[in-house]
This record gives C-alpha cells, structure tokens and sequence, in this order.
C-alpha cells in the first residue's frame, strides 16, 4: 500500500501545485508617500449660468438649474457639493460673462465707475452656489481658492461690435482688462469670496468657431468667447499684470487663459510665445488650459506636459491648473483621465466642465455628463454617476497635500496618490479598475506610519461604500479590486 499512498501523494502535490501555478500573479501597484511631486492645490468645481444667448432680455439663460428648484432643493443640491460628506473641493472657476458693462463706463480704463456695471442679474445663482462653498469650507478651517475667467468681453468691446464677435478692438484691449478687474473687486469686496486668479479667454485660440470674415457671431451652440492669437495673450499679460497691481489686486495672479487642451496651449504657439517674452513671463502668476484630449492632432491632443514644462522652466515654480475637462461617460475613464491630466500634465488642480446642469444647452451639450443633472420639468435633481466617481478623488486629494508617486504593472489598474504634507489630511490613494474583470493587487504603501487604511467604493453597484479596513502587512495591502470600480484608501 506504501507505493500506492506515495504514488497518490505526489499526485495531489502536482495537481495543487498546477493549481496554484494556474492562479494569475496579483498586480504589483506602489504608492509613496515620502516621494513627493507637485503640490496640491484641490479639485475643483463650476457653476456655469449664462453662457450662449446673444439678447438676455429676450432669452435669458441659467444653465446650472438652481433656480428651478426649491429652496428646500437647493439646500440639498448645496449639501452634496459643500457639506461634511460632500465633494469638498479646494477651488472653484466662476466666469466673467459678456452682460456685465452694457455700455463703456468711462474713458479712463483704471477708473471703475461701478454704477455702470451691472454683477447681480446673470450671476445671481453662480454666486450663490459659491457662497455657500466659501461659508462651509470656512466653517471646516479650510479655505477656497477661486479662479475667474473672461467667458466673453461685451459686444462694444469687439471689432464686430456685436455679442461674440470674433476680434479684439485694440482701442478696447485695457477696457478688457478693467472689465475683469472690475468684476474681480466686486467679488472680493462686496462679497468676500477669496478669488485668487484672473484668466483671459475661454477656448479663444479656436480660430474655427467663426466663419472665415468673423462678420457673424457664428453657430448658436457655442458659448462665448473672442479670439486669443497667442500675440495678444503675451500683449495682455505684460501691460494688465502691472494694471493690476496699480488697481490694488497685487496679491490676485493673472493666467493665460484656457485653450481647448494642452496640446493645443503647446502646439498652436501660446505657451513658446509667452516664453519668449520676459514681460509676459514676469505677469504670468499662472498656467491655465482646458485638458479636451483625444488622439494626437491638430483639434484635439494628447496629455501634454510640453508647454507646462517650458514655462516652469522659464519661471520655475509657476503652479498649473486643468480648468476644464469632460466627463465623459462619468466612469472609470474619466477618472483615469483625471490621472493623466495630474501625472502626465503635471497639474496642481483638476477642474471638470459644470458640475451641475440642465439639458437645455442649445444644440445639446457636447459634454453632457456631470455630477448632477436638474430636471426642471419636476424641480428636482439627479445624482449621477459622475458624482460618486468624483467623490473618489475629491476627498482624496484635499489642498496642501502633495501628489504622491506611483507605479503599477497591470495596464487595467490604474493609481494616484496624495501625501498629507504636514495638513491635518490623511495619506491617501485611488485605485482605478478599468477592465471588466475583478482583479487581485498586491498594493505597497512606503513612506507612511499609518498600520492600516479605511476604504471607500464607488462601482456599477456601489455609491462612495465603505469597503472595509485594509491592514498594511509587509509593507502591503492585498486587495481584490471589483471590475469598474475606484476604491480609495485614507490611512489611519
């Protein structure tokens, strides 16, 4: 029988051992929390209002839907973004819309006469959203970080001499200026907010959103902006920047502005052009762009560092900020986006396109997803899956932290990571599962005291769950990562 029983033995050792040889090897990701990166400025939110019509009287617009909702909604619509177990994020863009002067107030550009401006009538509900950030985060002992663009200059202000025209009046340029100016004292003075950066255009290097002549406002789905060569952009930066400081907003930084995508701000000449200006160098307090990518070429690039990497080698230490970016279909493709807009960009802060809004965009949205959608036949909102998804990294990465380096060998798992940095905000990370199968990884964590880490969820199933404590054992964690889904991971 001894033979046999050996015979048998051996044979259930080759099967286990097949067995065990047939399991795949757990994915090798790493986060280090003593390899620090970028500061951390935050995530970031918009609240757009009015942003086509070309005759508010007649067709006045809020985009956002706050204002069909009740109070008791809003308060709730308020809640999600600002409250304790809310979004949290640490900067807001607020955009400077092209109703603001109806007429020219005066003839001296560094003279505001503010009875002529006119803040309050398509602003109300984007303020008000604010408002209530800044009071909550206050509340919290943090502090928001705002960031103000020229959607558009009012129609005097253009060669056209109608809403949207295509060119910049020279005559006009320092009136520009004021304009923003005007709009930024506004909002420090009489309502307190903490705004902390002027940004020139929106998407103005697009030269195509006009017929060749300029003569017409162009098609009625885009929203405003003028044309941005990269020469003017360099023009403004060098004589506004000192117009600034004489207007008492030395401590404001000027930017810009936000071309489509960074391939653009690189490849279409804005970012070589200010680097060969010192003037222009000496006023840029900041990097902005939207981050639209989508294969590499002339419409639409990749995540590109190029034009972030030259201006920070010009004038190093310059911060760069995504200011806008879609949200896609609102799922694990969007948040290895915003990966690649912090890892391959290199930026300090992520701002994706309206966190909340209706669907009466004119022609239909190009970016329809967001965090929450009012639907205003029922004065009542929707949660959408953006919403969670972005929870995932918006409570992750809070200011004052640092990006954090990463690795990982699994093209499906995708990780970011954020560094407490001395803040009263835990170590964190993300891991992003963005196949369709349920994944085993085996998660270093170096550079942290913390034993163990409490995770949240958000997948096909899940809403931001909680997903248990995970113990850090031999420098590890062992994780199943569920398919579709973005786990974070707050040390304890």
């Amino acid at each position: 029988m001894e033979p046999v029983m050996a015979r048998a033995s051996i044979f259930t050792f080759l099967v286990a051992s097949a067995a065990l040889a047939s399991q795949p090897k757990p994915a090798a990701l790493e986060a280090d929390f003593s390899r620090h990166l970028q500061e951390w400025d935050g995530f970031g939110v918009n609240y757009v209002e009015v942003p086509q019509t070309r005759d508010y009287k007649t067709n006045p617009q809020e985009y956002g839907g706050m204002s069909a909702l009740s109070e008791d909604k809003r308060r709730q619509l308020l809640e999600l973004f600002w409250g304790d177990d809310g979004l949290r994020p640490g900067v807001v863009k607020m955009f400077a819309d092209v109703w603001m002067e109806p007429v020219n107030d005066n003839t001296d550009p560094e003279v505001i006469d503010a009875s002529r401006f006119d803040h309050e009538t398509t602003t109300k509900w984007m303020r008000m959203f604010v408002r209530e950030g800044v009071k909550r985060t206050r509340a919290r002992g943090g502090g928001l970080k705002i960031i103000t663009t020229l959607y558009g200059p009012p129609a005097w202000a253009t060669r056209q001499k109608f809403v949207r025209g295509r060119d910049l009046d020279p005559a006009m340029k320092k009136e520009v200026a004021e304009y923003l100016i005007a709009w930024v004292k506004f909002l420090r003075e009489k309502e307190g907010f903490p705004v902390s950066a002027i940004s020139l255009h929106n998407e103005g290097e697009d030269f195509s959103r006009w017929p060749v002549d300029g003569m017409t406002a162009g098609h009625p789905t885009h929203d405003y902006n003028l044309y941005w060569p990269p020469s003017q952009v360099v023009d403004f930066l060098s004589f506004m920047r000192p117009m600034m400081d004489r207007m008492g907003l030395k401590e404001v930084a000027l930017a810009n502005g936000e071309p489509t995508n960074w391939y653009r701000f690189w490849q279409w000449g804005h970012a070589p052009e200010i680097a060969r200006s010192p003037e222009a160098l000496k006023g840029l307090g900041l990097i902005t762009s939207h981050g639209f990518a989508g294969g590499t070429n002339q419409w639409y690039g990749d995540h590109s560092s190029n034009g972030v990497d030259l201006l920070r080698l010009a004038k190093p230490g310059l911060h760069a900020w995504t200011t806008s970016m879609t949200w896609g279909k609102m799922n694990m493709a969007f948040l290895d986006d915003i990966r690649q807009q912090i890892y391959s960009v290199k930026v300090n802060a992520v701002i994706p396109w309206a966190a909340v809004q209706t669907s009466n965009w004119v022609g239909g949205d190009p970016n329809p997803g967001t965090a929450v959608r009012v639907i205003e036949d029922c004065g009542c909102f929707q949660v959408l899956p953006g919403y969670w998804n972005y929870k995932q990294v918006s409570r992750a990465g809070q200011p004052g932290m640092r990006v954090a380096a990463v690795r990982s060998d699994d093209p499906g798992l995708r990780i970011m990571a954020f560094a407490s940095n001395g803040t009263k905000h835990p170590d964190s990370f993300v891991v992003i599962n963005t196949t369709w199968e349920q994944k085993t990884a085996r998660i270093a964590v170096a550079g942290t005291r913390a034993a163990s880490f409490k995770a949240f969820r958000s997948s096909l199933s899940e809403k931001y769950a909680p997903a248990g404590d995970h113990a850090v054992s031999s420098g590890a964690i062992e994780y199943r990562v569920p398919p579709n889904s973005a786990t974070t991971f707050f040390a304890n």
